[in-house]
């Protein structure tokens, strides 16, 4: 029985008595059991379970029907503020519903995801906001703030933001490092974190899989110098699933599973997401690191202080007076409204030669075509869809479904083996049981069965739709709309609504052989293919009691996989061009399935269109000028031709529920498109950096930086209407710059338009940002209506991090504001004058210089100077350079010192002069020694570094003295 006289019962008392007061009842053992994901209940003092841990990316995820927004990245791309807050409001509300009814419900929900688009072939691209570290704070703020709510004491959920930090691939994830100089990493990862940490809003942190300079995230130090010296408010550091573990099953970065663990909790993670539900082995290593003294009590206390904590915040312990406890609904009218309103505003418009709008009119017919045309795509933290609208639902409504044609575009084809046609055989009415209440199959119902019969060969073909997502990886799917399948008897079945999954069971390779005669197959070959099933790796074949794939000890070996001949029925392009022709108008949809080429656990291997889906838009548009392509997709492509030949351009990224109503409203006209993009589009792969190179100044990534010419900029997008834009001015007040303008919207329809600020340093220096967004605003004008706009800009928005004195640092000068439609359609611009000492020379005879607080690098990366802290310097190959600018040595130096670990050399070069230092290796990577050689040298000059072998250069000291004559 509870006992409510307790302290910690107390709502009185503040939080931190009534938690402090809770901690000292916990036995140790209840305590290391708060310490996993699914913590126990403690009965003796009425605390319920809880479980850090609730996927609300862009609606609920995983817990059944809920209302479902566009994605984040689609998000990011209405460029509002204001929107997203009443989103993340409306999730927040959905969390409580859903508890409930459920009270696997978690109430910390991980999200958002604020990690940068950095790299569009980023497979999680779709996850998060923008490129643009200012752009993806303000989002990410707003959406906190609705998540949290507004109540001063009480929280409506407690949002986590993932991925902490630097972490835009998914190739080697758990064992790749990103290399983040110090510049990088205040100017723009941090950046993205702390803004939203300082609001107030956000519970805590998931640190990233991936290392950064060398060390893992979770057990980074930053989570301690930086994270939690943004706030006085309490933050938890949530583990990413099974991160701890991989700390020395896949990083090998420790010994035993002991040493990890301490390490990561002393590092500041608190709450450990490790085999799912079983807690065992979690607090078992806990336990264990306790008992051999890595770690004492108060580590552990630390960590539950925390995780109390954020329990108090969400009222576990004041039911009433909890404000968030009441029942909630979701599927309310207000969510489906604003789930529409946000598709409508996260559609871009890219390109436009007056074809669009394309109002509904008497006689018009518009055929609607592409594998995305009659899809409503989810993705892997989108919840179940109790509302569908793809885009063939939405023009249908619209313009009347008599006036509408549509045309998939996928290949028709037939599979035949030397026992006969590939065949799906009846399942005797079972499919129809699974269909929902509006004729929908749930895949949670479909997507690995076995009670369904497998497919066989035989007499009877089974007609196959056919689309090729890319890079040969490809779907079949029957007329009734079910995917091919392998469950995990392994057998191959129709038995699929959608693909889906950790791992998509749905997704095929056909790989030519020679041939076998018979007719002609795929693209006109007289050949074979196997039918390779991507998922397990096992060839298909076909077997007397139906078809499957090899087992898992067979499936090296392709000789071992059924030769099918591959009949075409017909060409997608040949049913698109006789829809286009029949049509006043086009419409194509392509763009990405979610699950397929580009997600969590996948990077994309390009930025270019599938060629199925470049032929599908070429062939409407030979059939028919009058064309449209809409790309819906998770991430930017490359479309420089249909760019150029194409009357008119859109993207969105997939809209949830109501993202065929958006699409077709914006189409028509009701609703002037005015998403921006919120990631640079490159003309091709060619402009795109490494994807692990994450020196974004050095390699001159995302628009900040970016000297080429990109297929469209980051801000870009179009409407139907016409704004201008007054001159802004620009005002010093004290710590801010007031600046002002006026937007008119001068064209026929009302609309919205994003207006939005730009800075750059008039003579930069030091790799300053070519442009940089330092405010935004998104307005809804009547025509002919204007509006004063105001940015207050706090002048430290000017500035960069200073690696020569470390330290945050405004250089005095002349700035120029500019304001403008996008980052390249500037509009008006105006300067202001920021007075001040300049940051001066390194001062490297007091300071010396740490060896990552370069200016310029070739061929070296960032490696961890000790496994808990600081960094150093290392070559990539054979050989790499490091360039200090501007190195003050007084009245002079005689000898420099280095300090460094591995085995090879570190040459220094002053003023034409050169000193060559042997490291000879000491006892392992840690080993951090100091060399000196005489070096004499006075006053300011560059100092440039080159290093040898496997040496690990941590810092570079100058010995005082004067130069010799």
């Amino acid at each position: 029985m509870t006992d409510h006289s307790l302290p910690f019962r107390d709502p009185q008392l503040p939080f931190a008595r009534r938690t402090d007061d809770l901690l000292r009842r916990l036995t140790l053992d209840e305590r290391i059991a708060m310490l996993h994901q699914f913590a126990p209940p403690v009965e003796r003092l009425g605390l319920g379970a809880f479980r850090t841990g609730q996927e609300a990316l862009h609606g609920v995820a995983w817990m059944g029907t809920a209302t479902v927004f566009p994605q984040a990245v689609g998000l990011g791309a209405t460029w509002n503020d204001e929107l997203v807050r009443r989103i993340g409001e409306a999730v927040g509300n959905e969390v409580r519903a859903k508890r409930a009814e459920d009270d696997r419900v978690g109430l910390n929900v991980w999200a958002p995801t604020v990690n940068l688009l950095r790299h569009p072939l980023w497979g999680r691209s779709e996850e998060g906001y923008a490129e643009d570290p200012a752009l993806t704070s303000a989002i990410a703020v707003a959406y906190t703030r609705g998540l949290r709510g507004d109540d001063p004491r009480y929280w409506r959920t407690a949002p986590v933001l993932k991925h902490w930090l630097a972490h835009n691939n998914e190739t080697d994830r758990d064992t790749a490092s990103s290399s983040v100089r110090p510049r990088v990493l205040h100017e723009y990862d941090l950046r993205a974190f702390r803004d939203a940490v300082r609001a107030g809003a956000v519970a805590g942190v998931m640190p990233a899989y991936n290392l950064v300079n060398g060390r893992p995230n979770h057990v980074s130090p930053l989570l301690d110098q930086q994270l939690r010296r943004w706030t006085e408010q309490s933050l938890v550091v949530c583990s990413d699933a099974g991160a701890p573990s991989n700390l020395v099953d896949s990083e090998h970065y420790f010994d035993t599973h002991e040493e990890a663990t301490a390490a990561a909790l002393k590092a500041g993670v608190d709450s450990f997401t490790d085999h799912g539900q079983d807690s065992a082995v979690m607090t078992g290593r806990i336990r264990d690191a306790l008992a051999k003294g890595l770690i004492d009590e108060s580590d552990i206390d630390t960590a539950v202080r925390r995780l109390l904590a954020l329990r108090f915040s969400l009222g576990e312990f004041d039911p009433d007076l909890d404000p968030y406890a009441g029942a909630a609904d979701f599927d309310t009218a207000e969510h489906r409204a604003l789930a529409q309103e946000a598709a409508e505003q996260a559609v871009v418009l890219l390109k436009n030669d007056g074809l669009l709008p394309l109002a509904p009119e008497a006689g018009r017919t518009v055929a609607v075509v592409g594998l995305l045309a009659d899809a409503c795509k989810l993705d892997w933290y989108s919840g179940t869809l109790l509302h569908r609208s793809s885009p063939l639902d939405g023009l249908r409504e619209r313009y009347g479904a008599e006036n509408v044609v549509f045309a998939e575009g996928a290949d028709r084809v037939r599979l035949k083996c030397a026992d006969g046609w590939l065949q799906v055989p009846d399942a005797d009415g079972e499919a129809d049981t699974a269909r929902g209440a509006e004729g929908a199959l749930d895949p949670a119902l479909l997507a690995g069965r076995t009670d369904l019969p497998p497919l066989t060969c035989g007499e009877r073909a089974t007609e196959l739709a056919l689309v090729d997502w890319g890079g040969g990886v490809l779907t079949l799917r029957t007329a009734e709309g079910r995917y091919l399948s392998v469950a995990d008897d392994g057998y191959v079945r129709a038995s699929a609504d959608e693909p889906g999954g950790w791992v998509v069971q749905e997704t095929f390779r056909l790989e030519a052989v020679e041939a076998v005669g018979g007719p002609k197959g795929l693209a006109g070959h007289d050949r074979g293919h196997r039918l390779l099933h991507v998922g397990t790796g096992g060839y298909v074949t076909v077997a007397a009691d139906g078809v499957k794939v090899a087992d898992a000890g067979e499936r090296v070996s392709a000789a071992l996989g059924t030769v099918f001949d591959v009949e075409v029925t017909e060409r997608g392009e040949d049913a698109v061009a006789r829809a286009a022709a029949a049509a006043d108008t086009v419409i194509v949809v392509a763009g990405n399935d979610p699950h397929i080429n580009g997600r969590e656990t996948e990077d994309r291997a390009t930025l270019d269109l599938p060629p199925q889906q470049e032929r599908l838009w070429r062939a409407a548009h030979t059939a028919n000028p009058r064309t449209v392509l809409v790309l819906t997709s998770a991430y930017p492509y490359a479309v420089t031709e249909a760019a150029a030949t194409l009357p008119a351009l859109l993207w969105t990224a997939h809209g949830g529920q109501a993202a065929g109503t958006a699409l077709a409203r914006v189409l028509a006209g009701d609703v002037s498109p005015a998403g921006r993009l919120p990631q640079t589009w490159y003309a091709s792969d060619a402009d795109l950096p490494d994807l692990l190179d994450y020196d974004i100044i050095g390699s001159r990534q995302t628009y900040l930086y970016f000297e080429g010419t990109p297929l469209y900029p980051f801000g870009h997008g179009l409407t139907y209407s016409d704004f201008t834009y007054s001159a802004p001015s620009a005002a010093r007040e004290r710590d801010v710059i007031r600046v002002s303008l006026t937007v008119t919207n001068t064209g026929a329809a009302d609309a919205d338009e994003v207006a939005q600020l730009y800075a750059r340093a008039v003579e930069p220096a030091d790799d300053l940002p070519l442009r940089k967004l330092i405010g935004h605003r998104r307005v809804h004008l009547a025509a002919g209506a204007g509006e004063r706009l105001e940015f207050l800009v706090p002048v430290t928005e000017l500035g960069h991090w200073d690696v020569a004195h470390g330290r945050w640092t405004v250089e005095p000068g002349l700035y120029e504001l500019r304001a403008g439609a996008s980052s390249a359609d500037i509009r008006g611009t105006a300067t202001v004058v920021v007075e001040g000492e300049p940051s001066g020379p390194r001062a490297v005879l007091e300071r010396g210089i740490e060896a990552a607080d370069y200016d310029e690098q070739r061929h070296t990366v960032i490696v961890d100077r000790s496994k808990t802290d600081g960094d150093a310097v290392s070559p990539a190959g054979e050989c790499g350079e490091l360039l200090f600018r501007r190195c003050d040595f007084g009245e002079g130096a005689r000898a420099v010192t280095v300090s460094a670990a591995g085995q090879g050399s570190v040459m220094v070069t002053v003023e034409g002069r050169s000193v060559d230092l042997a490291v000879p290796g000491g006892e392992g990577p840690y080993d951090v020694r100091t060399h000196e050689a005489e070096l004499t040298v006075r006053g300011v000059h560059d100092v440039r570094v080159a290093l040898r072998g496997g040496v690990r250069l941590a810092h570079l000291a100058f010995v005082p003295g004067k130069e010799s004559s």
